[in-house]
């Protein structure tokens, strides 16, 4: 069972297994963009300074999108918007499906598992995660409803692969290790802030976070990603990666090139 991971931009990553092609987190737009990263208030905005290093002609055909969330700019902008209409099946939070109103999106609760269809992989199965989107517990709700996934089929050996979706580090993922054995972590980073609307206020994992997660989960690799490109990221990718070379688990992280294919089981 071949699993390949392609990373395109920010939290969008395209994952071929056996040849079923899954996108994560649909953003499409070109830099130098000026976004709102809220679309129902003006909460907050951001400017996004790199391009996705794959069209969506290079894309080409999904069989299904993975969606943490379709608030904010910086996981479904406008292009990722017109490109999940074209693809049969969307799963995300429901929240989601009355704000998208598509009728090929499909919300799921925490813990609530979706069985896909395929004769590319036996037996898949997606599972919604939860997630916490701010490190500020009682502004959770502000913040709004995000979850992560983990990813089941038929013949995995060593565990599942989980996508966190924006989040920070909290019981949620502790709930995960007794759940569920992950072999493959990808990690949504940066530590997103928005110091003007609240101090202390953070919206995804920093590089601490990271690394205590991988210690948690203890999965065999951990991707980083959506931790550049965007003014509201600020832990840059060199302090970044500075921090997880000192640490323990840094011969887990596996850092990717984006627009060049990685295999990660053969």
């Amino acid at each position: 069972m071949g699993v390949t991971i392609t990373h395109i931009d920010t939290a969008c990553v395209l994952i071929n297994i056996n040849g079923f092609k899954i996108l994560t987190d649909p953003t499409l737009d070109k830099k130098d963009g000026f976004f709102p990263q809220y679309v129902s208030s003006p909460m907050a905005f951001s400017k996004k300074y790199c391009s996705p290093s794959l069209s969506t002609e290079e894309i080409g055909k999904v069989d299904l999108v993975l969606l943490s969330h379709d608030h904010h700019s910086d996981n479904l902008d406008k292009k990722g918007r017109l490109f999940i209409q074209t693809v049969p099946t969307v799963l995300s939070t429901k929240d989601a499906v009355k704000r998208l109103k598509n009728t090929n999106t499909i919300g799921l609760d925490n813990w609530q598992e979706y069985n896909i269809e395929t004769e590319k992989v036996k037996n898949l199965k997606i599972t919604a995660v939860p997630a916490q989107h701010t490190n500020i517990k009682r502004l959770n709700r502000v913040m709004g409803k995000v979850i992560g996934f983990t990813l089941e089929w038929e013949g995995q050996q060593n565990g599942c692969l989980y996508i966190s979706g924006d989040t920070v580090l909290f019981e949620g993922l502790h709930e995960l290790e007794q759940k569920k054995n992950v072999d493959i972590a990808i990690l949504h980073l940066g530590a997103g802030a928005f110091p003007y609307l609240k101090r202390n206020l953070r919206v995804t994992m920093n590089g601490t976070e990271a690394i205590a997660t991988a210690q948690l989960l203890k999965p065999s690799v951990v991707i980083p990603i959506h931790y550049e490109g965007w003014w509201h990221f600020k832990q840059s990718a060199k302090s970044l990666k500075n921090e997880i070379e000192k640490s323990e688990v840094k011969k887990k992280f596996l850092w990717l090139k984006s627009g060049v294919e990685a295999t990660l089981l053969k």
